[in-house]
Formats: C-alpha cells, structure tokens, sequence
C-alpha cells in the first residue's frame, strides 16, 4: 500500500489520472449531447469520432490517413510546447494563435514569392515568430502590459496582416494560395523516406519526427539546465528571481520570444508539406493555436506528456469528418475537444484532490500508529500503580 501511494505521490502519475478522467468525461458528456441531438445514430457518431483513420476497412487506407493525422499533429504539438514554456515562467502565452500565422504568412511568402528553399523558409518563419513573440515580452517587461490583453490584440493584427500580404501569392480563382508543388516545390519539407511507412503518403514528412525532437529538447532545457531553472524561478517569483541576482526582464522576454518561435514553426511545418492552402479571407485566427492550449494542459505541462495529448486532440478532430453528416455536423468532434479543453481547468484541481486525499490517509496513519504506540505505555503506568 505504502509503494501504492508513493507512486499515486508522482505528479507525473497524477498528471496522466487527471487527464485520463478529463478525457472519459469529455466523450461521456458528447455522447450525452449527441444523445439529445439524435439518439439513434449517438453511439456510432462517438465511435466514428474515436476510430478516425480506423474507419476504413482497407489497411493501405487506414495507414494512409493515420500520416494524414500525424502530418497535423506536429504543428499542434509546436503550440502546445509554446503555451507549456510560456506557461512554466508563469505567463499564459494566449497569442500563440498568431504567432502560428505569422510562421506561415512568413514560409508561404518566403516560398512562393522569393522561391526560396524549405530550410531557410524554416527559418524565416522562426524568427518571424521569435518577433512577433518577442512584442508581447517587450510590453510585459517595461511595461506591465497583460500578456494576455496584448496576444489577443496580436493575434488579429497578424491574422490581416497575412491576409494581405499573402492576397499577392494567391491564384487568381480562389482565395487560396498558390500549391508548394507547382509554384515552389523546392520549399515543400524532405519526407526522408517517411512516406513508405504511410503508403507514399508525401505529406509525412521530417516535420513529424522535428517535433517530437524538439519536445524531447524542450522538457530536457526545462528540467536539466541552468538558464530552464532560471526561467522558472523567474515565473514562480520574479522579485525574488532578481534578488538572487536573475535577470527577470531578460527571462520574460527571452521565453515570450522562444515561446514565439515555437509557434511560428508549427505553421511553417504545415504549410510547407503542401498539406493545406492559406485562405487570404479568412475572417478568425486559425483553431490550431487554441487546440495547443488544450494539448498543453491535457499533457499535464509536461513535454513528452504533450507529444501524446497533441495526437489525442487531432486524433478526435479529425475523426469528426467520418460523422454522418445526415444526422450530426462534423464539427461534433470540436465540441467533444472543446469540453476537453473546459475540464482540462480542472486538471490541477484534480491532482491537489488526490494529493489532499492522500494526505489525510497519511494523518489517520500517522495518528493510528501514535495511539498503539502509547497503549503499551498507558498499560505499563497502569501496572506500576
């Protein structure tokens, strides 16, 4: 029992329970929704959503889509590492929304109007986003402006700010950019013979394996060096962070900037397998930047944590798609990732309730030994009488 609860001790371990439960509860409430929408079809409308690439009965297919879903994983697990590093300095990184756009507003114009190469496209869209994260860490080090008040205000101006900007590199038919293959297929990211693992799927490419890499390094400059421990302690209290001789500006900016650049390069990891198209009408920021939020917090703020939890979400999002459309709409599977999202606020609830249930086992433990221990002594007094 005692080794029971010290692994139930392990935040990690506590972590997965309470992202388990909030998943549990996020398809309960769905299927409850769906119920109420239209009973009859509930239960194989939750499944389809659950099943994604699993819906065909062809292996070829099932593989081909499950590349597909992982080829939208890497840029959501890119904004899921920018809102968990923000967030362990203690700030809510709420403009990774835009600075998503900016990276693909500067890889799709660096590709298609300057026909440059996928790697300094790469890299442009880095820090671009470096930036543009870098504003928001600029106005809360001097300025004490509310990252949170200055990401959203952000968040749109990059949104029109790509709308513009990319309107020149568009076709001439549609409000979508030019394709990466015909216009600059030098800018489309190397598969590295990934694509014969998804049935010659080419639009897996090194963006999967970069960013699981890139999580790895992440948890590892967090937890095992000098400069993450800075951070840290700068987000857990700045004051005290400076009286130990730290630069707490610096470390602001410096974590909005990476946290920027996070961001950026998951928009450049999409765009440029040629997986999607920029819309240049698009009137909202697109869901991947907030998708990361929920990502971030159902990984439990861990790094590796999010690799799964990244999968997870655009695992369900996509799954939407195979919903009968005569019954549901497809976006049932937003709802069921947005209640997720909702219950993830709790996640930390969850863990103090475990640790305060644990606690209180522990006291009852404690005060049982203390009163058995004092038995023999009460009987021993009694018998000196």
């Amino acid at each position: 029992m005692n080794e029971k609860r010290r692994i139930l001790r392990n935040s990690a371990v506590q972590a997965l329970i309470a992202s388990l439960l909030c998943i549990v509860l996020g398809m309960l409430i769905g299927y409850i929704v769906l119920l109420f929408i239209n009973p009859t079809g509930a239960w194989d409308a939750i499944m389809e959503v659950m099943k994604n690439f699993l819906h065909y009965s062809k292996h070829s297919l099932r593989i081909k889509n499950f590349g597909n879903t992982l080829v939208k994983t890497a840029p959501l697990l890119m904004c899921s590492l920018s809102v968990l590093f923000a967030y362990k300095v203690g700030l809510f990184n709420i403009g990774v929304a835009g600075q998503y756009v900016i990276g693909t507003c500067a890889s799709l114009y660096a590709a298609l109007a300057w026909g440059w190469a996928w790697l300094p496209c790469m890299l442009i869209a880095i820090v671009a986003g470096a930036l543009y994260g870098g504003i928001v860490g600029l106005l809360k080090a001097y300025c004490n402006v509310n990252e949170v008040i200055s990401g959203i205000m952000l968040n749109w101006i990059g949104l029109y700010m790509t709308n513009m900007l990319l309107t020149t590199v568009k076709e001439t038919t549609s409000p979508y950019t030019y394709h990466l293959k015909d216009s600059a297929a030098q800018a489309l990211l190397p598969t590295a013979g990934l694509e014969k693992f998804f049935n010659n799927n080419t639009y897996v490419t090194i963006a999967v394996p970069l960013s699981i890499i890139l999580a790895v390094f992440i948890a590892i400059l967090l937890d095992k060096t000098k400069f993450g421990y800075e951070l840290k302690a700068t987000g857990n209290n700045k004051n005290a962070a400076k009286y130990c001789g730290m630069a707490e500006k610096q470390n602001i900016i410096l974590t909005l900037v990476i946290a920027g650049a996070l961001a950026s390069l998951g928009g450049a990891l999409l765009y440029l397998t040629d997986y999607e198209q920029w819309q240049c009408t698009a009137s909202s920021v697109p869901g991947m930047g907030f998708n990361g939020i929920a990502a971030a917090f159902l990984g439990g703020l861990n790094p590796i944590g999010t690799i799964f939890s990244s999968y997870f979400i655009q695992h369900i999002t996509s799954g939407g798609a195979y919903v009968d459309k005569t019954m549901y709409c497809s976006q049932i599977s937003d709802l069921i990732s947005s209640i997720i999202i909702y219950l993830c606020g709790f996640v930390l609830f969850i863990k103090y309730a475990i640790n305060r249930s644990l606690d209180r086992h522990d006291e009852k433990q404690a005060q049982k030994k203390k009163s058995l221990a004092a038995t023999p002594e009460e009987s021993r007094k009694g018998g000196d009488k």
